[in-house]
């Protein structure tokens, strides 16, 4: 095979390049991979390790641990038509016999009620498992929480409107002319 013209080491040289790109997109992708596994990883372990504490934390403040990992199967209607929705709380614990879900939450933003997914998910135990109530548990802050929806309570009523203010001048005006009037009348008869 002799040399090879322009247009050949063109066309090579560009499926040279094509194919290293490909190659550091291939490894690119392979790297955020494992390091997203690895991010997953730490926060199982972390996540694991809180449930852990959070038990130890609930049992030193009274709480009697009935059941962890608690599944249930809830059962929402949706069109009139059945759907069951799998469940699993952290804990489920009593005290002063009050039955209440306990979740733990780790990490700087999850134990927050400002998160939105951590009030739902809190809100969806309260009606599915039916409790006397939901904890929210941090054990990393030593925090326990305790989360009323007001579910039982009805809404407040909306307050009845004021009446409006009456003028004191168009009263006096009004009495003013009823007693003209009354006036007129008599005089007439």
């Amino acid at each position: 095979m002799g040399p090879l013209s322009p247009r050949q080491a063109a066309l090579l040289a560009a499926v040279a390049v094509a194919a290293a790109f490909t190659l550091a997109l291939v490894a690119a992708r392979a790297l955020r991979r494992r390091g997203a596994s690895r991010r997953a990883v730490r926060r199982a372990r972390r996540a694991l390790a809180g449930e852990s504490d959070a038990t130890r934390l609930l049992a030193a403040a009274g709480y009697a641990v009935l059941d962890t990992q608690l599944a249930r199967t809830w059962t929402i209607h949706v069109d009139g038509a059945p759907v069951e929705i799998e469940l699993r709380c952290d804990a489920l614990v009593e005290r002063d016999g009050r039955v209440l879900v306990a979740e733990t939450k780790t990490g700087e933003r999850a134990p927050s009620l400002a998160t939105a997914a951590t009030r739902r998910q809190l809100l969806e135990y309260a009606v599915a498992y039916a409790a006397d109530g939901v904890l929210l548990v941090d054990p990393e802050a030593g925090a326990i929480r305790e989360v009323d929806f007001a579910l039982a309570a009805p809404p407040d009523p909306a307050p009845a409107p004021a009446p409006p203010p009456v003028p004191w001048r168009w009263l006096l005006a009004g009495a003013a002319l009823g007693a003209i009037t009354v006036a007129a009348v008599t005089a007439a008869l």
